[in-house]
């Protein structure tokens, strides 16, 4: 069973120096009109599963289908890049950064929208992942026009990989992390994410009293957060859970700083992040309540329950409702929000 952690940091002014999450999501959905795959994705209610796990209300924002990539993660990197693009004023941006290179490292997803985006703005797309990354994944990127590279046993190694590569060849790191030194980008990519957000705050019929959030670097559970506040304030208690292999952010909490950890292989592969965002961080530190680790279990138990609600996901996509069946006590007239993140590997 996983463990929960209590934020005592939850509401303090951060510090002076802190950068936090953007809260704003008007500039991203200006942006995301002009293009033409972008749809809202819906927000479902669920009230069979709600039953069964005994709380009053489910809502699922079902990122499954976002944009044709299958993940939320198509409101990132493709988000920052086409902000770039727009920047240049090119009469025709389809060519507006050609001789770009984009470089990151991608648990898959994130590896995805950097090569929509690219492909997209006539850029190039370079994705390192670990030898850990299922090769379904690097078959997607390549069909989006990506190279791939396989460097390291995990995201860490992957990523120190991408940014020596970036550093080399004068090419453009691309990360949905944070760490002193580099922000710009990351901020952007965590503001594509606000769209997510802001859709289910127009979408749902009253404000959740909880909202369940899983989270690799953190990036998706710290724009959302500071958007619920922005238009909740303190109402919705804030749960961010992560893998017991990869408690970067609870034990960040905890430590009262940024802490690297370490453990196996999570089964919760696009959530395996060993350190947190450093913008994340900060941002969740003032947003959530509390924090959670999942075991490859409880995980692997929310898969299979989604499943038979005709919610097929990823251990991934399922940890906001693994959290519900790994002991988190909430009231029975509790109204839930979670995140179905991304779609089944084989879908």
């Amino acid at each position: 069973m996983g463990q929960y952690a209590k934020n005592h940091w939850r509401g303090q002014p951060p510090e002076a120096t802190a950068l936090l999450p953007l809260a704003d999501a008007s500039d991203v959905a200006q942006l995301l009109q002009r293009c033409p795959a972008h749809m809202p994705t819906p927000l479902r209610n669920e009230p069979a599963l709600a039953a069964r796990l005994g709380i009053a209300q489910l809502w699922l924002k079902d990122e499954r289908g976002r944009m044709g990539l299958g993940s939320f993660k198509a409101l990132g990197a493709a988000y920052a890049i086409a902000r770039e693009a727009a920047a240049t004023q090119a009469p025709d941006l389809r060519h507006a950064l050609q001789g770009r290179v984009y470089v990151t490292a991608s648990a898959g997803n994130h590896g995805l929208s950097v090569a929509a985006g690219a492909q997209i703005f006539g850029a190039r797309a370079v994705i390192y992942l670990a030898r850990a990354v299922p090769e379904p994944f690097a078959a997607r990127l390549r069909a989006k026009g990506a190279e791939v590279i396989r460097d390291g046993a995990d995201y860490e190694a992957s990523m120190q990989a991408a940014a020596q590569a970036a550093q080399a060849n004068g090419w453009t790191l691309l990360s949905d992390s944070s760490w002193p030194g580099y922000s710009a980008l990351p901020l952007r990519v965590m503001e594509g994410y606000l769209q997510l957000a802001a859709e289910a705050a127009t979408q749902i019929d009253q404000p959740p009293t909880h909202i369940l959030l899983q989270a690799g670097v953190g990036g998706l559970a710290a724009a959302v957060a500071a958007h619920a506040r922005h238009i909740w304030g303190d109402g919705p208690q804030i749960i961010v859970v992560e893998p017991q292999a990869a408690p970067a952010l609870i034990d960040s909490i905890r430590a009262g700083t940024l802490v690297t950890t370490t453990g196996p292989v999570s089964c919760m592969g696009r959530l395996d992040c060993k350190t947190p965002s450093m913008i994340a961080l900060h941002g969740l530190a003032h947003d959530a309540d509390g924090f959670m680790t999942l075991s490859e279990d409880e995980a692997q138990r929310a898969v299979d329950l989604l499943a038979q609600h005709d919610l097929p996901t990823t251990p991934s996509g399922a940890a906001g409702i693994a959290a519900l069946l790994a002991g988190l006590e909430l009231p029975r007239t509790a109204r839930v929000m979670a995140i179905l993140s991304e779609g089944p590997e084989d879908g």
